[in-house]
């Protein structure tokens, strides 16, 4: 096995200085690392991840937090995980995933094995005792979401404002004046302090009366049948000739059991996703009409956000990003009556 002696003596420098490199504890001139680390290539040197974070005081892992139990994973998610992967990879560090519960007890008892640099914490509640949690430990972290008062914290989000705006919009110019809002859960508690929920519903309101329409927001979870499902929700407002639908998987249950009812979609009704993955949108019939999650773009600038504090940089500056309108064959203009 090559060990840090035969990478100084094929580089020609100290044992001490080939450590100064593997561990990243001391800082050494350009050419000398460039020696080193061609040296190290050339030998098959192979780095010792845990001797270099006992060296050094740095694991150079991170952990993104998403409690999976509470909000089952969808390709949204996974589109998040894999950015900030990729991002984190790109600096020099590894991302591992921890699917731990809301309560915050199980992200405790992690963070005091003292596994991880830094936390990336994914859907976000308003009042949220993982954040409690982080900030007890000492823990470095970002958000990529909000809490109630965001401004005490690193984070990055979704628009909503815009978001919403530019869905309801788009059912506006195509002549439906009645809408309703469906926030679809994976669970039956805990929504209304979720903030992808809360921020969407505080839009939708604050939006009608701007735009001279009326609307309805419903609650539902997954466990309804697909017909049911659409016989609720055209129940709960009979006049709505268009639907927003805030999770893919309720979505295409929605159009799935509107289809079961005998409604046309779009003939009928305009069904339209929100904060949705654009192949969710391919494998409904018809095709979803839907904004995009910028679930590549925020989970980057997460990682970076993260990595930026780590690294004593510049701090990232909060970022909220609007999802982006694709068009799909579930919206049309409302038929004339």
């Amino acid at each position: 096995m090559v060990t840090m002696k035969d990478v100084a003596e094929h580089a020609g420098v100290s044992i001490a200085t080939v450590s100064f490199v593997v561990n990243d504890t001391k800082p050494v001139t350009p050419a000398t690392r460039a020696r080193i680390e061609a040296a190290m290539v050339e030998l098959g040197y192979r780095r010792n991840a845990v001797a270099r974070a006992l060296a050094s005081r740095r694991t150079r892992i991170l952990a993104l937090v998403y409690p999976v139990f509470e909000r089952p994973l969808n390709t949204s998610s996974v589109e998040f995980f894999t950015s900030a992967a990729a991002a984190a990879s790109a600096r020099g560090y590894h991302l591992v995933i921890w699917p731990v519960s809301n309560d915050g007890r199980e992200l405790g008892e992690l963070l005091g094995q003292r596994l991880v640099d830094g936390v990336l914490l994914m859907e976000v509640q308003l009042d949220d005792s993982r954040v409690q949690v982080l900030e007890r430990s000492g823990t470095p972290f970002a958000l990529i979401g909000r809490t109630r008062e965001p401004d005490r914290y690193r984070y990055v989000d979704i628009d909503f404002e815009a978001t919403v705006a530019g869905a309801v919009d788009h059912l506006a110019a195509l002549g439906h004046q009645h809408l309703t809002l469906v926030l679809g859960s994976g669970v039956d508690h805990g929504d209304r302090d979720y903030g992808p929920f809360a921020r969407t519903r505080a839009a939708f309101d604050a939006l009608l009366p701007e735009r001279t329409l009326t609307g309805r927001t419903i609650e539902v979870n997954q466990t309804e049948d697909a017909t049911a499902l659409a016989d609720r929700i055209v129940a709960s407002h009979p006049a709505a000739t268009g639907i927003l639908v805030l999770n893919d998987h309720t979505a295409l249950r929605l159009v799935a059991g509107l289809r079961r009812t005998g409604r046309k979609v779009p003939g009928d009704i305009s069904v339209m996703g929100l904060l949705a993955a654009a192949e969710s949108g391919m494998v409904c019939d018809p095709p979803l009409t839907l904004m995009r999650a910028p679930g590549p773009e925020l989970g980057r600038l997460g990682a970076d956000a993260l990595i930026r504090d780590l690294e004593k940089d510049e701090p990232l500056p909060p970022r909220l990003v609007p999802c982006a309108f694709e068009p799909g064959q579930s919206t049309a203009p409302r038929r004339s009556s």
